[in-house]
């Protein structure tokens, strides 16, 4: 998060996963999500941040649920997302506790929205977009882009007409957003 100079130390990342993956088995054993000693917590993690908790099963998207905006806490964000994804996503059926094991937790610690007037200031792999027409919106992550291999206009095109339901050019009249995105995931820190 270069423009707010807001980092995340490596201990706060596993921190973060660590707790985005105790919720998610406490939610489906008992139907609660779990408490956090607030004691374990860095500044960092108590500051309000919006943030994502996406759930690979296989290499496969399994869940993926967020918010751009919160007034809470970094932690507890990352606790109501990680139970939405692994319940609530609507393109999936509810993860079962003994498939838990076999899913990797990706989370995506997001900047603050930064209203834009010319695509050409959006950078491919850095920027994630929100759209806003109207009632509707949408939005990719950053990473969205770069994995789909998609150009500056297929990346607004597929996020206007699928996300936001405003077809294709949908975009060119509406209002483009950018924020940027700190992801780091399990698989990732198995291998640090």
């Amino acid at each position: 998060m270069s423009d707010n100079h807001f980092e995340l130390t490596n201990q706060e990342k596993k921190k973060l996963l660590q707790i985005a993956r105790s919720t998610i088995n406490e939610y489906l054993v008992t139907g609660k999500s779990l408490k956090i000693e607030k004691s374990e917590l860095t500044s960092s993690l108590e500051m309000d941040c919006g943030a994502f908790v996406t759930l690979h099963k296989d290499k496969a998207l399994r869940g993926c649920i967020g918010r751009l905006v919160t007034d809470e806490s970094l932690y507890i964000i990352v606790q109501k997302m990680a139970i939405a994804a692994a319940t609530e996503d609507s393109r999936f059926s509810v993860v079962e506790k003994d498939e838990l094991n076999n899913i990797d937790l990706e989370i995506s610690v997001l900047t603050p929205l930064e209203k834009i007037e010319l695509i050409d200031e959006i950078e491919i792999g850095r920027h994630g977009i929100y759209i806003k027409k109207g009632f509707s919106s949408g939005t990719f992550l950053p990473q969205v882009a770069v994995e789909s291999q998609w150009t500056k206009e297929e990346f607004l095109g597929y996020c206007a007409k699928h996300k936001v339901g405003i077809g294709w050019d949908g975009w060119k009249d509406a209002d483009i957003y950018t924020f940027e995105a700190i992801v780091f995931s399990e698989e990732e820190s198995k291998n640090k």
